[in-house]
């Protein structure tokens, strides 16, 4: 296999066989096409410039909805977090042990539901402004 032609193979060129490269024609000369060509390329730079203030004036929609209720994009990020994971992870042996003991002697009692219903009391009653932004979600 000769390298012209191997380069012309899509085997064994890994991302190079996705992107093609043009080759220069040496030989070219200038003429009609080339203008039309320049044409072309003068006409699309203002397209181009009429969509960079298109885009400007969606970032300008974006900063202004931040402005608004820069928590909010931080509200929504926890919202879908926490619907697709509801638990948390805590680590305190004194609590866990009080918690078994009530297991073990209160019939149907359920160390989840119990310190579920603690910690929403805690949270709510040291943090109540941000515990106000999630009290109308459904979770």
């Amino acid at each position: 296999m000769t390298s012209d032609r191997k380069g012309e193979s899509a085997l064994g060129r890994g991302l190079d066989a996705l992107i093609r490269k043009e080759k220069p024609n040496k030989t070219e000369t200038p003429d009609v096409k080339k203008t039309t060509t320049s044409e072309k390329k003068s006409s699309k730079k203002s397209p181009v410039k009429s969509s960079s203030k298109t885009k400007a004036s969606s970032k300008e929609r974006k900063s202004r909805k931040t402005r608004e209720d820069p928590n909010k994009i931080i509200v929504d990020g926890v919202i879908l977090e926490v619907r697709k994971n509801p638990r948390i992870s805590l680590w305190s042996a004194r609590s866990a042990a009080v918690l078994r003991f009530l297991k073990n002697t209160k019939p149907a009692f359920s160390i989840s539901k119990e310190a579920s219903a603690l910690i929403e009391e805690a949270v709510q009653q040291k943090y109540p402004e941000i515990w106000e932004m999630f009290e109308k979600e459904d979770f």
